[in-house]
């Protein structure tokens, strides 16, 4: 759990990102860093967004960059739904919230080991102007066991702060957190340092 003092970011911060190109997915625009990094394509009949090439970052601060920012107001609330599915044979991705800017969000970190074997993985994690912190418990399944597709529901109310993440339909307890630090915020999809795919992408 992470208790902070709010942070009134200004409105241009929560507005502005770093990347230039965009693409559309599941009804909705996207900013990503390099557009030749990403596809939207159809496989077996659904509308896919593919992430093709991975671009691990070893410098500090350490923190992912390569994610497809979905375009719109900053979100109070939401339920999100997607499909995702690793690259093979390991891999991770990513689901970013509460975005205010390059340096100022969270995320959910879904791995195919547990945070456990390895504490930067299969967790919540929090960029707040430096390194990713971990934030949530270390305990609890990993959230991609198979290279296939897998089923995963987050559940964020900035007024509480809370977190909560269903992996295949069941609560993972290390993809939950608190932090109340940044409040509402944009969301993205991407990884850290793989290649992966989405699909059935759904906001409420």
């Amino acid at each position: 759990m992470l208790r902070r003092t709010l942070l009134t970011l200004p409105l241009l911060a929560v507005q502005r990102a770093l990347p230039a190109d965009r693409l559309e997915a599941f009804g909705r625009r996207w900013s990503v860093p390099l557009g030749a990094d990403w596809r939207v394509a159809q496989e077996e009949g659904e509308e896919t967004l593919l992430l093709v090439t991975a671009r691990p970052k070893a410098d500090s601060p350490r923190k992912p960059f390569q994610y497809a920012l979905m375009e719109g107001p900053p979100l109070e609330r939401f339920t999100l739904e997607v499909e995702a599915r690793r690259q093979q044979p390991r891999g991770s991705l990513i689901i970013v919230y509460a975005w205010r800017g390059p340096s100022h969000f969270n995320y959910v970190h879904l791995s195919d080991d547990t945070g456990s074997e390895q504490p930067v993985h299969n967790g919540i994690f929090h960029v707040y102007g430096g390194d990713r912190v971990r934030i949530s418990p270390e305990q609890g399944p990993c959230a991609l066991p198979g290279p296939g597709w897998h089923k995963c529901r987050i559940a964020y109310d900035a007024a509480t702060g809370l977190v909560e993440t269903w992996m295949d339909g069941q609560l993972n307890p290390s993809l939950r957190a608190v932090d109340i630090s940044l409040g509402a915020g944009r969301i993205g999809l991407g990884s850290f340092f793989n290649t992966g795919a989405f699909r059935r992408f759904r906001l409420e």
